[in-house]
């Protein structure tokens, strides 16, 4: 009998759960929400992490900062037109045309028709009015001319004419340097970022930020082969999480081993598609996050080898007849209630935080 109730497994199966609760539990007091033990677990073992660049890394809030108007194009037809085709997308990029033109009237445009990875289509005033990037331009067999400066390129076509571009800037988050250094110090082995803008942006933002490799160009196909590859090339037992915010980006989410998404401007199905969420957007919270679920780990490590050592300690002793009752109890609420302890630790993740923030 006493040797039974030594065996008994309340430390093991209360403990360990509980753990993986309170992991969850004070990730949330963070603004991270993690959807399962089995991502935390995930999460703790991740070494690449591959970052969406729009939203993510940088603000996602956009500005026109230059117009380049065709000859024969004013300045003001080139800016309205793209404005208008835009205006049924709900793009930050086009959210910053419709800002440049606050006072147009949006019914001058009809059958919107988006063209995935490309750009858009749109009657403005009767008159058909596409504005893309310049692989669009090429579908139209259009020349465009070469732009070196870093920013995101609108071209606009009229009626099959060229008829300029626009050039839009984005800004870096205040908090993305310090998030993949903080990624780094964690233990991430590389970081690398996606985007779906010129090779020019892509590389002025992963200079500024400090990151190991980054891909320009991409279609949102574009992005699950770089994920699939990353995934074929990481080391054994690494894990691959990757971070974005918009709608393009579920099927990158799905793929990787962690998704973790935007929760503050990121689209449903990207929030729906992720494992972890930041409901604040600081990718700053992503080594947070790291540290959180490898402290839990520990912790779960740490009431997997206390438990079994007492235990098996006490049922060496209870199989030669020198443990009483007494001590089979110890061994099995004993341990569980010093185990349930321990596991409430996971919780408090003040310290955590305040690292995080230095």
């Amino acid at each position: 009998l006493t040797f039974l109730v030594i065996s008994c497994p309340c430390a093991l199966v209360i403990s360990i759960p509980l753990t993986f609760f309170g992991g969850i539990g004070g990730a949330s007091k963070c603004g991270i929400l993690v959807k399962g033990g089995n991502y935390l677990e995930a999460l703790s073992k991740t070494g690449v992490a591959v970052f969406d660049k729009t939203g993510t890394l940088t603000k996602g809030v956009f500005k026109v900062t230059h117009t380049a108007p065709a000859d024969g194009v004013s300045e003001k037809d080139l800016l309205e037109s793209a404005a208008l085709a835009e205006s049924f997308s709900s793009h930050p990029i086009s959210k910053s045309l419709r800002e440049a033109c606050p006072d147009l009237d949006a019914r001058r445009a009809s059958d919107a028709q988006e063209i995935a990875g490309h750009g858009v289509k749109t009657q403005v005033d009767g008159h058909t009015v596409l504005a893309g990037n310049a692989r669009l331009m090429a579908k139209l067999g259009l020349t465009v001319p070469e732009i070196t400066e870093p920013g995101t390129i609108v071209h606009v076509a009229m009626e099959g004419r060229y008829a300029g571009y626009l050039l839009i800037a984005d800004v870096v988050k205040p908090h993305s340097a310090a998030a993949i250094k903080g990624l780094k110090q964690a233990g991430v082995r590389k970081t690398v970022m996606l985007t779906g803008d010129a090779e020019p942006v892509a590389k002025a933002v992963s200079a500024e930020l400090g990151l190991d490799e980054y891909h320009a160009g991409l279609l949102p196909g574009d992005k699950v082969d770089q994920i699939e590859t990353l995934l074929a090339a990481k080391q054994p037992k690494e894990n691959l999480a990757f971070v974005g915010d918009g709608i393009n980006d579920a099927p990158v989410l799905s793929r990787a081993d962690v998704g973790i998404a935007m929760g503050a401007l990121g689209s449903d199905a990207a929030i729906e598609a992720a494992d972890v969420v930041l409901m604040d957007d600081d990718p700053a919270k992503i080594a947070l996050a790291m540290r959180i679920a490898r402290r839990t780990l520990r912790i779960v490590y740490q009431n997997i080898v206390f438990a079994l050592a007492i235990k098996f300690a006490c049922l060496v002793l209870g199989a030669l007849g020198l443990a009483s009752m007494w001590t089979a109890i110890f061994a099995d609420v004993g341990v569980m209630v010093l185990a349930v302890l321990n596991a409430t630790r996971a919780l408090y993740t003040k310290d955590l935080a305040k690292k995080n923030a230095q």
